[in-house]
C-alpha cells in the first residue's frame, strides 16, 4: 500500500478544493497520510482513507445509488482501498464496477470532493473519503447488486434523490453531475 499512499499524497497535494471547508479536509487528509504509514489500510485505528463515486448518466441528469445494507441510506458505491489499487481513482472506478454490475465506466479526472464520516471499523474510525465522479457510457440498468453490500441499486434524478440518504451524498451528486456535464473527455479507458 506504500506505492497508493504515495499516489494520493501526490493526487491530494496537487487537488485545488472547491470551497474552504473541503481545503481543510485537504489539509487534514494531507497530514493524516504523513502521520499514518498505515492511512490506506481499513486497519489503521486512527482513521482511513477510502475512495467512493457518485455513478451519473452522461447528460448529468441521473446518477446509480445504492441502498446500503448495514447503513440502511441510499449512497454512492464506494469503499476500502484493496492491495492491487494504484491510486484513490482506480480503487473508486473498481468499486463502481463492482457495486453496480455497469460495464464500460469511465473515471473522470481528479477528486471532486472529500467527506470525512464516522464509521464502526475497527471499532469506531474515521473514514477519510476521496469522491470521483464516474460516467456510464449510457443509462442502462444495472446488471447486478453486491447483496453483501447492497439492498437495492437503481438510477435516480440528480434533483430527486430518493430518502433515507444524507447531504454528503447529495451533494457529491450534484458536483458529478455537474462534472459530466463541464468537464472535457478524458482519454481514460472504461473499467
Amino acid at each position: 500500500m506504500d506505492r497508493l499512499r504515495a499516489a494520493a499524497r501526490s493526487e491530494l497535494a496537487a487537488w485545488r478544493a472547491p470551497e474552504a471547508a473541503q481545503e481543510e479536509l485537504r489539509r487534514l487528509y494531507l497530514d493524516h497520510l504523513h502521520r499514518h504509514p498505515d492511512a490506506m489500510a481499513r486497519t489503521c485505528v486512527a482513521g482511513h482513507l477510502t475512495a467512493s463515486a457518485a455513478i451519473v448518466d452522461p447528460d448529468g441528469t441521473s446518477a446509480v445509488l445504492t441502498l446500503h445494507r448495514k447503513i440502511g441510506k441510499w449512497l454512492q458505491t464506494g469503499g476500502h482501498c484493496e492491495e492491487g489499487d494504484a491510486s484513490l481513482g482506480e480503487a473508486a472506478l473498481r468499486e463502481a464496477a463492482e457495486e453496480s454490475g455497469l460495464s464500460g465506466l469511465r473515471l473522470l479526472p481528479g477528486p471532486i470532493r472529500l467527506d470525512r464520516h464516522r464509521v464502526g471499523c475497527a471499532g469506531g474510525t474515521w473514514h477519510l473519503d476521496v469522491q470521483y465522479a464516474v460516467v456510464a457510457a449510457e443509462r442502462e440498468a444495472p446488471l447486478s447488486i453486491d447483496a453483501a453490500e447492497s439492498s437495492d441499486l437503481g438510477w435516480f434524478a440528480v434533483e430527486e434523490i430518493p430518502d433515507p440518504t444524507d447531504d454528503a451524498c447529495r451533494a457529491l451528486v450534484r458536483a458529478a453531475a455537474e462534472a459530466a456535464r463541464t468537464r472535457p473527455e478524458p482519454g481514460f479507458a472504461p473499467s
